[in-house]
């Protein structure tokens, strides 16, 4: 509803308000004695003069004149009299309207009323408000009743006004209160306009969609809505159009080129129904997209990367599959050395998955590929110098050569006896991170007569970058492995 009609009401309400004062100010004073006589104005806009002396007949010319329902009652309940206005308003004769028929229509709640006043004499006026019919045809009155005399005989006046209009006026500024509350505490944008299509209401995440304010403007004007995909003919004027006739729009996709960014909102619009059923305005929300279109992009940079990620891996294990093949000489040998080489790739593997795939500490790394072989890392393992955090290209790569390292140190090197030991010193170099392996307290070391698919792992798996890769020194008082971590695959802090 707008301003102007609330306005409207409310006015109606005040004029309603007075009216009913001034005639139980009227029948008041008739019944105290303050008047004798009474000017009114006819339905043809003439003055009449009523004189209050002759009885009943002078109460009943005046309660004639009356515009809103009046009756006359004595002390025993008994109709004297009802004027025209009030048989109009219970859509009754005015031979077949009498003191029954009447309590019946008004309700127990008044009739009581009526009946205490009756049995307790009193001097005051007492007054009640009853509901007639249900729904939209229900009707408002509102009853007052007292004492008055009809001659030398006690009786009951009483007046019935209308104050249905009042009623629905003080609903429909009720309603209003409540659709702005539900406004301004709803956390999507919500627009309500009429069936022009201008904007009558809007909360506040509407204000900023529209980046400023829209109240007053046409819906087009204020949010100027691109449709994606209609190519210019879809606009917001258009499906308002469409909702007028009563029908409902659901999760139209379009960007509102006027809020901070260009929004990305979904658009959804119902009829605005009020009151008669008839269709008043329109009803728009506009979801904010923003942050589901940056989880949408984000997961299609995720399953990219996870699809390029799983084909690198099977090409990886195929690889190391082939050339493990072409190394083994029996079934058994091909087995647990393939084996080993997919629980290292798998090793790395979880650790970064564990860190989301961001990057992963070099001592992460040589913890999860060393625990199979050995049971106490402290006492076997010492590490010095900086421990860096590296990227998972690196990372796979580094873990590969580390699981071939001590697959070897296992077998021949110095984690083949109680007394051996593997330092790991890491420094940072210009264009890479060295790492230097070297093996203690193992047995002598000759030189291999033949290279396998191992040196084949630690010598190339680097070598995708320049400033990588890595180098065996086969020295007699153990292993020296030099390996170099790219720098462009160092995280930065």
């Amino acid at each position: 509803m707008s301003l102007e009609a609330v306005s409207r009401a409310e006015a109606l309400n005040a004029d309603l308000r007075r009216r009913l004062e001034e005639a139980e100010e009227v029948i008041r004073a008739i019944r105290e004695g303050e008047i004798d006589a009474l000017v009114v104005r006819n339905q043809k806009r003439e003055e009449e003069i009523f004189t209050l002396e002759g009885g009943v007949e002078s109460y009943r010319s005046f309660m004639e004149a009356m515009d809103l329902g009046a009756a006359a009652f004595d002390g025993h309940a008994n109709l004297l009299y009802a004027n025209q206005a009030l048989c109009d308003l219970f859509a009754v004769s005015r031979d077949a309207l009498d003191a029954k028929l009447l309590f019946e229509a008004i309700g127990a709640e008044a009739s009581a009323v009526i009946a205490a006043l009756i049995e307790k004499p009193t001097s005051g006026a007492a007054g009640v408000q009853i509901k007639l019919g249900q729904g939209e045809a229900a009707r408002y009155l509102q009853i007052s009743a007292g004492r008055m005399m009809l001659g030398t005989n006690p009786g009951i006046a009483m007046s019935f006004t209308d104050i249905t209009a009042r009623i629905r006026a003080e609903e429909r500024k009720e309603a209003e209160r409540t659709v702005l509350a539900i406004l301004s505490s709803a956390a999507e944008a919500v627009v309500v306009c009429d069936l022009a299509g201008i904007v009558t209401h809007a909360n506040t995440a509407a204000f900023g969609l529209a980046n400023g304010d829209p109240i007053g403007s046409p819906f087009d004007k204020a949010f100027a809505l691109d449709v994606r995909g209609a190519t210019g003919l879809m606009q917001g004027e258009d499906f308002l159009a469409v909702v007028v006739e009563g029908q409902s729009i659901q999760g139209i996709e379009a960007i509102a080129p006027k809020s901070r960014g260009g929004k990305d909102v979904l658009v959804s619009a119902s009829p605005l129904i009020v009151g008669d059923g008839k269709v008043t305005g329109t009803v728009v929300t506009l979801v904010d997209l923003s942050r589901r279109k940056a989880a949408e992009k984000q997961q299609l940079l995720l399953m990219g990367e996870l699809d390029h990620r799983v084909k690198n891996t099977l090409a990886l294990v195929v690889s190391i599959s082939n050339r493990t093949a072409s190394t083994e000489d029996t079934i058994e040998g091909f087995r647990k050395a393939f084996s080993g080489r997919i629980h290292a790739l798998a090793a790395t593997h979880n650790v970064l998955a564990d860190r989301s795939w961001s990057s992963i500490l070099l001592t992460e790394i040589l913890a999860a590929e060393l625990a199979p072989y050995v049971s106490d890392l402290g006492a076997k393992l010492k590490i010095s110098g900086e421990d860096v955090e590296i990227l998972p290209r690196a990372a796979i790569a580094f873990g590969l050569v580390i699981h071939e390292l001590a697959t070897n140190a296992v077998k021949y090197g110095a984690l083949s006896n109680d007394h051996g030991r593997i330092e790991i010193a890491v420094r940072r170099e210009a264009a890479s991170i060295e790492v230097c392996w070297t093996e203690i307290g193992g047995p002598p070391v000759t030189p291999p007569t033949r290279k396998g698919f191992g040196d084949t792992v630690i010598n190339r798996s680097l070598q995708y970058s320049p400033n990588g890769g890595a180098k065996l020194d086969f020295h007699p008082e153990g292993l020296r492995c030099a390996i170099r971590v790219p720098v462009e695959d160092v995280a930065t802090v």
